[in-house]
């Protein structure tokens, strides 16, 4: 993939994760700062699809993001960075609370849930398990599609088996999507494994769509996982 391919990828992410719509050569010619023509931009879109990092979901439409594109993204584009201050010191304020290990990770869930929009998933061991603000996740666009519901509900039903398949195998703060997250191929996860002082340890988890935000999510993981290795 050459440069002026990689910021049109990019671009074509980064607008499609804020508005859930295709994004057409028009307005990356328009708006995209890179100083192209419609026709080059096509032509560079054209090679994108035949490489497999966008797709065309219907005819006339723009492109949006195959899962092979938002790996590249991610391996490519997706930095860490500061969470809100806001947001530091809402978290920094359950952090201080004085109640047991469990209760602390299922209000900093809480809180992620309504201060990122997202939806949480807290593994305290293989079999125990808390999760909140599903209802984030159903009405994102991409849940207009009962099947897609359906799918998504079977896996909550059998959460505990998912859990289980990738508990020991995450020991660092690691982004999976589609077909390598455990939740299903039309997700992503944010996962951190976290310590704490008591030496218990388990997974914290930010669950969405594969057009989430990877960069906020990435961000709010680490600085949990980082964190809690002080309480």
């Amino acid at each position: 993939m050459n440069e002026r391919q990689k910021k049109l990828l990019n671009l074509i992410i980064n607008e499609h994760i804020q508005t859930a719509e295709p994004v057409g050569s028009g307005f990356l010619a328009e708006k995209g700062g890179l100083d192209l023509s419609s026709a080059t931009v096509r032509n560079e879109m054209s090679d994108l699809e035949k490489e497999g990092f966008i797709y065309q979901p219907h005819t006339s439409a723009g492109r949006v993001p195959t899962e092979k594109g938002y790996q590249f993204y991610v391996d490519n584009f997706v930095e860490k960075r500061e969470i809100k201050a806001t947001w530091r010191k809402s978290f920094e304020l359950v952090l201080k609370q004085k109640i047991d290990g469990d209760e602390l990770m299922k209000n900093l869930a809480k809180t992620v849930v309504e201060l990122a929009d997202a939806t949480v998933i807290v593994a305290f061991d293989k079999d125990h398990i808390y999760y909140t603000g599903l209802a984030n996740l159903f009405k994102k666009p991409e849940f207009s599609d009962q099947n897609l519901i359906k799918n998504f509900s079977e896996v909550i039903d059998h959460l505990d088996d998912k859990i289980k398949v990738v508990f020991d195998q995450i020991n660092k703060v690691q982004i999976l999507i589609g077909s390598k997250n455990p939740f299903g191929d039309d997700c992503s996860s944010v996962f951190g494994r976290y310590f704490l002082k008591d030496k218990s340890a388990g997974l914290f988890i930010v669950l969405g769509p594969k057009r989430m935000d990877y960069n906020k999510n990435l961000a709010l993981v680490e600085f949990i996982s980082k964190s809690l290795t002080k309480v």
